[in-house]
């Protein structure tokens, strides 16, 4: 009887991580799969995975204090510091999304879309675990650095480092998803769009090849119905101009391979959750309006961030579950460059 509901929540939960698999792979944000201008993810699911892959990054964040710890003696601090910091990690990106949720709706109604919350909430959430799996992705290269450097300064940096980039990358795909949300709203997205090709192989079309091998005869081939070819030339039978017209004309050859003839059109390839659609883009002023909320959503996480500090935790200072309010993220960065290299 105690088995039945353990096996339900394992098959959801690998339900949930193929939710994610889509969303990287961009199966879930292509045109043929946006309907209705929506995206069709479970919110729930998704937003277990994204709280899952955070803890893990967080654990990540503290192999430094159990390093640390295991070389003072220092277990009790050690551990403390990593379950805070596996705790903080969900609760900096859960916060971020609760402050800057309502700007990302207003600035989505500003440029002209009829998006609905539900539509944006799922939208950010699915922005949100890209950004996790980018960050969880990368945390075996900190525990690496935290096992192998005893400098603070340096894994603070790194972590500010590895953050932007999961955050980039997140952000970018916000912006392209919100690009083909648009404009599947206004039903100008075609189920079979495709992103241009990245490689140099291209096809050629039947019906071009057919005009090439009409080019290649010669000027002197002619066609059934040219007057100029029912015209004989002095000195020619006017029987020989005629049969001259209806001459066969050459077979232009079949295509073997793609890499046959030269290069024309490009191969239709899957398209990617990062990808550019062909010919759709947003206008400048669209792009400036997101580009100002990408901005304040990275100012709002910094801070949000350092509000919650410390989530590795100084080995000269006693644990803390949060410090004073003191300074400022970007002034912390700044000092922090200077004592790594000053």
């Amino acid at each position: 009887m105690t088995s039945l509901p353990k096996t339900k929540t394992k098959v959801g939960f690998t339900r949930w991580l193929f939710e994610l698999d889509r969303i990287l792979r961009g199966e879930a944000t292509r045109p043929s799969s946006i309907q209705q201008a929506d995206i069709n993810i479970p919110v729930l699911g998704v937003s277990v995975v994204v709280i899952c892959l955070a803890m893990v990054y967080g654990f990540c964040m503290g192999i430094f204090a159990l390093v640390h710890g295991a070389e003072t003696s220092l277990y009790q601090r050690a551990l403390m510091q990593t379950f805070a910091s596996m705790c903080k990690v969900p609760l900096l990106f859960v916060l971020t999304l609760v402050v800057t949720f309502p700007s990302l709706y207003v600035f989505n109604a500003l440029v002209g879309s009829k998006l609905r919350i539900s539509a944006v909430f799922r939208l950010l959430v699915a922005s949100l675990a890209v950004n996790l799996a980018v960050l969880a992705s990368m945390g075996p290269i900190l525990a690496f650095f935290s096992v192998s450097t005893p400098s603070y300064p340096f894994i603070v940096l790194l972590n500010v480092f590895v953050f932007a980039i999961a955050g980039l990358l997140g952000l970018s795909f916000l912006v392209q998803t919100l690009n083909r949300l648009a404009i599947a709203e206004r039903g100008k997205l075609s189920p079979t769009a495709q992103a241009p090709s990245r490689s140099e192989s291209y096809l050629i079309t039947e019906a071009e090849l057919i005009d090439e091998g009409k080019s290649v005869a010669g000027a002197g081939s002619t066609s059934v119905g040219d007057p100029k070819a029912d015209q004989a030339k002095p000195g020619q039978p006017k029987s020989q101009a005629t049969s001259a017209s209806f001459a066969p004309q050459p077979t232009p050859p079949k295509v073997t391979s793609p890499n046959q003839y030269p290069t024309r059109r490009p191969a239709q390839t899957k398209t990617g959750p990062l990808d550019q659609l062909q010919g759709v883009v947003f206008g400048l002023h669209v792009r400036k309006v997101f580009a100002c909320w990408m901005v304040v959503f990275g100012l709002v996480g910094a801070q949000m961030g350092w509000v919650l500090r410390p989530f590795i935790g100084s080995p000269e200072t006693p644990f803390q579950w949060f410090r004073a309010r003191d300074s400022n993220f970007f002034e912390a960065v700044c000092n922090t460059i200077w004592n790594l290299f000053g």
